[in-house]
């Protein structure tokens, strides 16, 4: 693909995203990997151009129940901005959502600057300063698994993300023992400890920082990285209540009318 399409294709997705629409059936299997990312990457200038703030960066699909069911087996990254977090408790309007779902995750704050490639798992968990219990809430504008790149030029389906309280990353703490608890509308649904997420959550850091050094990019201290889920990617309903308890760190809540 040339450059010129690249900034077509730039000019359509950003075009979808200010409208809130899923991208034209059109773009199917029109995109490289590579190209697909670079489309999120200009979307994502367009929002900083528009005056958003970039919070961060997410990690998907990194936890074999997440790439069973999407029927995609490797991870993907795409980004967060100020204006998506919510706080712990918050009430969605259902009808403003395409086709919702939620995913469980702790989402880590990066306190020293990471630059790949080469980081390891070790360096990125000792980069860490915080981690907070956390949803990432999703709209399937599209199917993974039918076209995956057009997918992640869409941003791999971030709508928000919903942050409890935030505690320090202890020294030596291992994430992999994280234990996460899933309720849906009062029951619990699932059990899932950190080593789902390729291991340790502290690896999808790494992994997303050895990913952006491919397009020139660092994972700059301060960011906020969801990390990916510990579970399946859960469906939502009008009038479900979620909650999900991340022992030792917290738990997180939203709602949806």
């Amino acid at each position: 693909m040339t450059t010129t399409s690249i900034e077509q294709a730039i000019d359509v997705f950003w075009r979808c995203a200010r409208e809130r629409k899923a991208p034209p059936a059109e773009w199917m299997k029109r995109l490289g990997r590579e190209e697909a990312y670079r489309v999120q990457l200009g979307v994502l200038a367009h929002h900083v151009a528009a005056g958003e703030r970039q919070a961060g960066w997410k990690v998907g699909l990194t936890s074999k129940a997440m790439q069973i069911q999407q029927g995609v087996h490797e991870p993907v990254l795409g980004f967060l901005l100020v204006s998506g977090e919510r706080p712990s408790g918050t009430r969605f309007q259902y009808a403003d959502l395409i086709s919702p779902g939620f995913e469980n995750e702790l989402c880590l704050t990066v306190g020293t600057t990471l630059r790949g490639p080469g980081v390891t798992t070790e360096r990125a968990q000792a980069a860490l300063s915080a981690m907070a219990p956390a949803f990432e809430i999703i709209e399937k504008r599209g199917d993974f698994a039918a076209d995956l790149n057009v997918s992640l030029a869409d941003n791999a389906q971030q709508r928000a993300y919903v942050t409890g309280a935030a505690v320090p990353v202890p020294a030596g703490f291992d994430l992999a023992t994280v234990a996460a608890e899933i309720s849906v509308n009062g029951a619990v649904s699932e059990r899932a400890l950190g080593r789902e997420v390729l291991g340790t959550p502290a690896a999808s850091i790494a992994w997303l920082a050895n990913k952006l050094a491919e397009f020139g990019l660092t994972l700059e201290a301060g960011m906020k990285v969801m990390s990916g889920s510990f579970t399946r990617q859960y469906p939502l309903h009008r009038g479900d209540r979620i909650e999900a308890r991340f022992d030792p760190v917290g738990p997180v809540r939203a709602e949806f009318a």
